[in-house]
């Protein structure tokens, strides 16, 4: 029987890599390109092409604000920001509003 996979990310190499399901207290994952700590982005996550850089420094912002790309019952992981400009104007209604910025980047229609 095949385990589960779900995806990590290298963001200097912009790289993503299919692996099991991490155990509790495990090691951390190693790049095999730069042999940087790989991120955990979740069992939905689809990778943009390497040579996307805005929207890998949208990912950036996203994975580091602790947002994930797990699955739901039926609609995947929900709205997430592709462009600089979307991650931007929800970077700006956080600080306005107060809102935590995890929960404004994942915003699909701002007021």
């Amino acid at each position: 029987m095949s385990h589960a996979k779900t995806s990590f990310v290298c963001l200097p190499c912009r790289a993503s890599y299919k692996q099991t399901y991490p155990r509790r207290g495990s090691e951390p994952r190693i790049c095999p390109g730069c042999g940087g700590e790989l991120i955990h982005a979740g069992s939905a996550f689809a990778a943009s092409a390497r040579r996307d850089t805005e929207g890998w420094r949208a990912l950036s912002v996203l994975l580091h604000a602790g947002v994930r790309f797990h699955m739901g019952c039926c609609s995947g992981p929900g709205y997430r920001p592709r462009t600089r400009a979307e991650v931007r104007a929800r970077q700006a209604y956080a600080r306005a509003t107060g809102m935590p910025l995890a929960r404004a980047l994942v915003r699909e229609d701002l007021p």
